[in-house]
């Protein structure tokens, strides 16, 4: 992870100040805040500002009642029924601002959750660091033959010597041609004082997809769960999932009680169709059933036999 001097100072600054408040504060949270947390090998994510707590939830779901509850078993067992329920406003008066480094190919797919407001670093208007992400070697694997968006087994030797030197030396040439059009180096220093640059919104295009990008991100409490229950799956790509697991540990030291609920009830909990119920009641019952006469597709079948551990009723 690289950080400007400016940014550097910035955070120098922003951890020096003193601030007295009258809003609810997350302590943990306190405690990193403005901190750079490295992610892959150029990335970070920081938290930047954030509103309300675990009682902003309760508070909002008995708004009648002003400040709501003082007791925290009071205050875990509302948080986990509306967890368990689904409600979802009490969870939207909360917000988090992230400033996070990333690479392009990850933004991408990262934008999909419209959920948050976005303010991204602009190469219409600044020159992007000459940064590049490259996976480990343990992160490089050929295509899943049954995934069609996920990673199968792991490519090693002289292959991955040389998919890691194929994505280098094109990262550094595009690059190189993109300062060439510039006429600028990425320190703003002129190439050729004769020539004019190209509009960099222009020059921009030529770049690979794993350099890197910027951006502020700010979203509520129940969007960062929709987010982070997909991204810090295992099934989620490894590179987006490694600042999501980051996420989830902010969302820990910001609100505790909401975090446990969250890993019980969606991270670690799962949905039964009603064809489910009635085959986990058939088991339950003694009574033997089969994938022919659940009326479940295989891959149903077997994510319901997976979810309950019973790997000996799984379809090949």
């Amino acid at each position: 992870m690289k950080l400007t001097k400016a940014q550097q100072q910035e955070i120098k600054d922003l951890k020096s100040q003193e601030n007295k408040t009258k809003r609810v504060i997350a302590p943990e949270l306190e405690k990193i805040l403005f901190d750079a947390i490295p992610i892959l090998d150029h990335g970070f994510v920081r938290v930047i500002d954030y509103m309300g707590d675990d009682t902003s939830i309760v508070q909002a779901a008995r708004v009648s009642y002003g400040k709501g509850t003082k007791k925290v078993s009071t205050d875990s067992g509302l948080i986990k029924y509306l967890m368990r329920h689904w409600h979802s406003t009490p969870f939207e008066m909360c917000e988090i601002k992230y400033h996070i480094k990333l690479p392009i190919f990850i933004a991408r797919q990262w934008i999909r959750h419209r959920t948050a407001n976005v303010n991204e670093y602009s190469a219409r208007y600044s020159v992007l660091d000459k940064e590049f992400y490259l996976p480990s070697q343990e992160n490089l694997a050929v295509q899943s033959k049954n995934n069609r968006q996920g990673r199968g087994e792991i490519i090693s030797g002289e292959q991955a010597k040389e998919v890691l030197k194929l994505l280098k030396t094109d990262a550094e040439r595009t690059y190189d041609n993109y300062e060439t059009m510039l006429n600028e180096r990425y320190d703003g220093s002129v190439i050729d004082e004769k020539k004019s640059g190209l509009a960099r919104e222009l020059a921009r295009m030529n770049l690979t997809l794993n350099t890197y990008t910027q951006w502020y991100w700010k979203t509520d409490l129940l969007n960062l769960m929709n987010f982070l229950r997909l991204r810090a799956d295992s099934h989620a790509q490894y590179e987006i999932r490694a600042y999501a697991d980051v996420m989830l540990d902010t969302l820990k030291k910001w609100v505790p009680i909401t975090y446990e609920a969250f890993m019980d009830y969606r991270v670690g909990g799962t949905e039964v169709s009603s064809k489910g119920k009635f085959v986990i009641r058939q088991l339950l019952e003694g009574k033997d059933t089969n994938l022919e006469e659940s009326g479940l597709s295989k891959r149903e079948w077997n994510e319901l036999m997976s979810a309950f551990d019973l790997k000996k009723k799984i379809v090949e």
